[in-house]
């Protein structure tokens, strides 16, 4: 986007803010830098998130989401207006859980893992009572979306021996074509939850929230490459914090969470691998500042690690655990060539 697309886009938001709110806009910040969709507005008694949407229906499924759910929890924004293809939303703070769980202590990560995860349960607990799950879209329920989500698992090829190859595909469609009957926020990565002055952690943009089987927000977080939290450790977070009124087993629930975990990372990396054709590998701080893929080798092997530990718990997923283990030594040996 050029320097004057992006001005006329700011001055924009901001026209229709002081229209919306009726009161001058006093400063504008963009956090994620100008090219991103959200801005932080300062008025004279509140700051306010606005977020230019692509489209007329994604702003409007957002604000009818987040009214939505906020009558039950307050683990999410709340919405403050739609204007066209622009939502309003409260601030819920401006440090993103991304860059703060990285410079915190191994005890105080642990808890903010936790608190992370408790959170995904409530907000879906929340807008099962809101009765979203019979309201909102499908998300991931046809044949194509399935097979290239399956058979993206071909990327692993080129970074290890391919026993990927071996893999029981048609098992594998299967295994993660459930019925969708629970609310997905989808894309739970880590930089889409704020912390606020109370140390209060809320998730936003809910742009391409629908409905699917449940753990695949979980699977967001923990195949998020810049989630700096061992996969064991995850794996007994979500087992603890699993809210039984979900719907399946606990057990099938961990079944079905590292199935979609393994193929999750993979989709992930196949990112990663893109975007480091394009513009080369990006220092972590970067990464996280503005909240990029993981373009870097460390945020790479981990997320291998952790693709190799959830495919390795099934048998159906064991071939793909083990190209990730040798993915992870590629990346491995970039960082010991860049010390």
């Amino acid at each position: 986007m050029s320097k004057s697309s992006r001005k006329r886009r700011l001055d924009r938001i901001v026209q229709t803010a002081e229209a919306h709110f009726g009161q001058k806009v006093q400063e504008l910040e963009t956090p994620g830098g100008e090219g991103r969709s959200s801005c932080r507005l300062h008025f004279q008694d509140r700051k306010v998130i606005a977020t230019l949407r692509p489209n007329f229906r994604r702003a409007h499924l957002e604000a009818f989401v987040l009214s939505r759910i906020s009558g039950f929890c307050d683990d999410t924004p709340k919405c403050l207006g739609v204007s066209g293809e622009m939502i309003f939303q409260s601030d819920v703070g401006d440090r993103r859980l991304n860059v703060e769980i990285a410079r915190v202590g191994r005890a105080r990560r642990t808890r903010l893992a936790a608190d992370a995860v408790a959170k995904i349960f409530r907000v879906q607990a929340a807008a099962r009572t809101a009765g979203l799950n019979s309201e909102m879209p499908h998300l991931g329920n046809n044949p194509a979306w399935i097979k290239n989500f399956v058979n993206a698992i071909d990327a692993l090829k080129k970074l290890s021996s391919g026993r990927s190859e071996n893999t029981d595909r048609a098992a594998l469609a299967r295994a993660v074509s459930h019925p969708a009957q629970q609310f997905v926020k989808w894309d739970c990565r880590s930089g889409n939850a704020a912390i606020d002055d109370s140390d209060v952690l809320r998730w936003f943009d809910f742009e391409y929230a629908g409905v699917r089987h449940g753990a695949e927000d979980l699977a967001w977080l923990i195949g998020d490459e810049a989630w700096p939290v061992a996969p064991e450790m995850m794996e007994d977070i979500v087992r603890d914090a699993y809210d039984p009124s979900t719907g399946p087993s606990r057990d099938d629930y961990m079944t079905y969470l590292s199935v979609y975990v393994a193929l999750h990372c993979v989709q992930r990396l196949k990112l990663i691998l893109k975007e480091v054709d394009k513009r080369g590998w990006l220092s972590k701080t970067r990464v996280r500042k503005y909240d990029d893929a993981g373009v870097h080798p460390e945020f790479a092997a981990h997320l291998c690690r952790v693709g190799a530990y959830f495919a390795a718990r099934q048998p159906l997923t064991e071939h793909i655990g083990r190209d990730f283990e040798e993915a992870a030594g590629v990346f491995e040996t970039l960082v010991a060539q860049a010390a």
